[in-house]
């Protein structure tokens, strides 16, 4: 058997765990035999998660956490430590966003509230700077892992509305090539660091930005599918197979890329 993309028995974290793709990254890396940690803020449905994982015999435990408390993300660490002795691959999938940070269609430059701004830049971009400064240090101490970090389309193409989402995401990306980098030449090439950039794929934050309640595109939705070849949103299960080539032994040189999973979103120009 060829198990160039195996990823049996690695210990695999992922913050934003409760979320609708972190959630289906975690169920589907246990179904490959990883020992799967989700982390959130929603302890009744990362345990419900947890049980589903258990159910169908995988392996996986649910940790609260906060992403923008360095505290607490090391308890998180050390629990780990604790219950496998280490560490093989970090997927920081927390994230989201807040009207505050938005402009609205008829709104402007001016109605963006700073403090709302800063907000999303913390929890998207700091919020991924914290869990891998704690998380790598595990990984250095024993020589090897992977980090996938989640960017999105709105860092490569400045669309209309989200201007602290873009902006936090676009950092993310700079922040994986500035950290794969860092990380290879001062510690080991053995720790690999990449993102991936989905497309648009419907989750519980954007379902109404997107959809109408009778499941018809709104807009926006609608704007989106015409820039989509393929002519659909993702599925969350499309992100799983990115995922595992990037913390398996078959992405063993590469680091400091986006992996872009879209439909050809990012490709299309008229």
């Amino acid at each position: 058997m060829n198990e160039l993309f195996s990823v049996k028995d690695r210990v695999v974290v992922i913050t934003g765990g409760t979320g609708v793709l972190g959630a289906c990254i975690g169920e589907y890396l246990a179904k490959q035999g990883a020992k799967v940690v989700l982390m959130g803020r929603r302890k009744e449905e990362g345990d419900r998660i947890v049980d589903k994982i258990r159910a169908e015999g995988g392996e996986a435990m649910f940790l609260v956490t906060d992403v923008m408390n360095p505290e607490v993300v090391q308890k998180n660490c050390d629990d780990i430590m604790a219950a496998y002795g280490r560490v093989d691959a970090l997927l920081n999938a927390a994230g989201g966003n807040i009207p505050g940070a938005t402009i609205a269609p008829t709104g402007t430059i001016f109605d963006i509230k700073v403090e709302e701004f800063q907000k999303v830049l913390n929890v998207n971009l700091t919020g991924t700077v914290i869990p891998t400064q704690i998380f790598l240090k595990p990984m250095v101490e024993s020589g090897c892992g992977a980090i996938v970090n989640f960017s999105s389309m709105a860092a490569f193409r400045p669309m209309t509305r989200v201007l602290g989402y873009a902006a936090a995401k676009a950092g993310i990306s700079n922040f994986t090539a500035f950290l794969a980098n860092e990380v290879a030449t001062k510690f080991t090439p053995s720790i690999r660091v990449n993102a991936i950039a989905p497309g648009f794929f419907l989750t519980n934050q954007n379902r109404a930005l997107l959809t109408n309640p009778d499941g018809s595109l709104t807009e926006r939705g609608a704007d989106v599918i015409r820039q989509t070849p393929f002519k659909r949103f993702g599925k969350p299960e499309e992100l799983c197979g990115t995922i595992q080539y990037l913390i398996s032994d078959a992405a063993s040189f590469v680091t400091g890329t986006v992996a872009v999973v879209d439909g050809g979103f990012n490709a299309f120009a008229m």
